[in-house]
């Protein structure tokens, strides 16, 4: 049955999908992100520093650490605007859910509301046939 939120129920639904698929790619985003800081760490962890040799091997060595430092707060920082991303996505569903479900209520209530009103004026053409078929059988007995 269609009503005049009937439209409005449907792109909520659509939005609030959309926003469902954010959140899951913003998971997913953080969970790579979290991924890429182990990786990091554990490259970080793997890495030797010569203890003799040639001083250009302990520059290279020294580059090499101070790179994956730089790597590793680089995903860190990642990962915070992910957590931020994910958490104005978890909120914008929340928002979402609330207009849909708003709009899903006033739909139904609205359904209601017909059924309602169809009742009624069935009961009031029911009572009505009712009427006319008594007052034609009082009327072929008072003929007879």
């Amino acid at each position: 049955m269609k009503t005049k939120y009937t439209s409005l129920v449907s792109v909520k639904k659509n939005t609030m999908q959309k926003s469902e698929q954010a959140l899951q790619n913003a998971t997913k985003e953080l969970q790579n992100s979290e991924n890429e800081l182990l990786d990091s760490t554990l490259l970080l962890n793997t890495i030797e520093t010569p203890t003799t040799g040639k001083i250009s091997d302990f520059l290279s060595s020294r580059t090499l650490l101070d790179t994956q430092r730089n790597i590793i707060n680089s995903n860190q920082q990642q990962i915070i605007s992910q957590q931020e991303a994910l958490q104005s996505a978890k909120e914008q569903l929340k928002l979402d859910m609330i207009e849909f479900e708003k709009y899903n209520y006033l739909e139904v209530e609205e359904i209601k509301n017909i059924l309602n009103k169809r009742k009624i004026q069935e009961a009031k053409d029911l009572d009505e046939i009712a009427l006319m078929t008594y007052a034609k059988k009082r009327l072929n007995k008072e003929a007879s």
